[in-house]
């Protein structure tokens, strides 16, 4: 090899790998085996690797030509080309968006790491200097902050709506207004959006008065498994997001989320977003997620059964004020539910006579019988039980919660246990917690993070 070491002269043909260091060669066979045995030319021997070995210019122009045809055409989206870069995309990604292609009936979709990066990705698209945007009032706390900075940043604007009032909506909407954001079933109380008239007002508004308003629907507590119709194939609904941490992950291991849409352009700027800040799903994730479908949608099924019984439960309870879940008779939205909706969600909530401190302190007397668990999210292999006010709307001040609805809030996400287990756990907690004193719940906490060897 000193041949081709000397700066003055080299031979003519190029230096054999077979006379290179043995490190040299051992890592190269082993990638070329690999490559062999997959039929994909990863740059690792043993896994998947963010980048691909392309040989050449060709396929990259192949690839930089696609993608302008997808940009310029706009009749497909990038998310879904060959991987070159791991920021853009994996060969596991594409298989998942394939998928839920399939389950959101989608003409494509965009996956991102988390649910809340793709609501922020679709925002960022929507919202535009000096335009107007609408929120639900029960959205996600998160996705109304991301619109008041947005919005704070591009001096744009926006207001806030009661969910299921159409009127006021419609009354709301101006000529400069580009996004309405909201919910299908409301976290966490449970209200359920009817796609089929918010459909028909958007239709009738983006003909009259408002040309660019675009409707986003975060499906995540409904899931596509929980609409009797997929929400896209109604006119009016132009993007769906969600979060697959949920009940498409169903374990609480793997966040991710995705943006489903037909509307080619605005998933191309959400990828021309994603490439320069990143926020891609890695193929670690993508691949068990993919593998593990079919058990989360069997696993989703058995919790909405056992939310059912839960609630069921829950609103006959002699010590339980309020139940709020969209398989009740009493739910405000029923005769929407039973139109629009397959299953109702494994997330229900529930007040108890008393103020905020009794609220929190029922919570943690019923995290002391273990089943539930005291934790935030939903869907995932265990129930979960938690003060809302305190999780999820801690720096909400007090007038904005109760004007939400989120005052003395508990709510439960119900998993893959039996439902009698979880429902005498609750029973007992009902009729006990106001004989349990704080201190008593103390000491059970530190014991239990001294038998289970944590540390904080």
């Amino acid at each position: 090899m000193q041949d081709y070491l000397d700066p003055t002269g080299c031979p003519n043909e190029p230096p054999a790998i077979q006379k290179m260091t043995p490190a040299t060669r051992l890592l190269h066979a082993a990638i070329d085996a690999a490559s062999k045995k997959r039929g994909v030319p990863y740059l690792h021997p043993e896994d998947p690797s963010i980048q691909l070995d392309l040989l050449g210019s060709r396929h990259m122009i192949t690839w930089q030509e696609s993608k302008s045809a997808a940009l310029f055409a706009g009749e497909s989206c990038w998310s879904e080309l060959p991987q070159i870069y791991g920021r853009y995309g994996v060969e596991s990604t594409r298989q998942l968006i394939g998928k839920v292609r399939q389950l959101e009936d989608a003409s494509a979709v965009v996956l991102t790491d988390c649910g809340m990066q793709a609501c922020a990705f679709i925002l960022d698209v929507l919202v535009q200097p000096r335009s107007h945007a609408i929120v639900m009032r029960q959205v996600y706390n998160k996705t109304k902050k991301h619109l008041e900075w947005l919005c704070n940043r591009s001096n744009a604007t926006f207001e806030v709506i009661n969910d299921g009032d159409l009127d006021a909506l419609e009354a709301a909407v101006q000529p400069q207004t580009t996004v309405i954001f909201a919910e299908t079933y409301t976290n966490p109380l449970t209200r359920a959006l009817d796609p089929e008239a918010l459909s028909a007002l958007i239709l009738r508004l983006r003909e009259k008065r408002a040309r660019r308003l675009r409707l986003v629907l975060d499906n995540t507590i409904a899931s596509p498994w929980g609409v009797k119709r997929p929400l896209l194939a109604f006119d009016g609904i132009d993007v769906v997001v969600a979060s697959g941490t949920k009940s498409l992950g169903g374990q609480d291991r793997d966040l991710w989320g995705y943006v489903a849409s037909h509307n080619y352009d605005i998933l191309n700027e959400i990828m021309d977003l994603q490439a320069t800040r990143g926020g891609i799903l890695d193929w670690r994730r993508a691949s068990v997620i993919v593998d593990g479908l079919e058990e989360s949608s069997a696993a989703f099924k058995q919790r909405c059964a056992s939310a059912e019984r839960v609630a069921g439960f829950l609103a006959s309870h002699p010590r339980v004020a309020e139940v709020f879940h969209p398989s009740l008779p009493q739910h405000p939205d029923a005769v929407i539910v039973r139109k629009h909706y397959a299953l109702p969600g494994s997330l229900l909530s529930f007040r108890i006579p008393g103020d905020e401190d009794t609220a929190r302190h029922f919570a943690d007397v019923l995290a002391t019988c273990v089943v539930p668990r005291y934790a935030l999210s939903f869907d995932g292999l265990t129930t979960k039980i938690n003060h809302h006010p305190t999780v999820s709307e801690y720096f909400t001040p007090e007038d904005e919660l109760k004007r939400c609805g989120f005052d003395r809030v508990l709510r439960l996400g119900v998993g893959l246990e039996a439902p009698e287990d979880v429902m005498a756990c609750l029973n007992w907690a009902l009729w006990n917690h106001d004989k349990v004193a704080a201190a008593t719940v103390l000491a059970w906490q530190e014991q239990r993070e001294k038998d289970l060897g944590i540390t904080r």
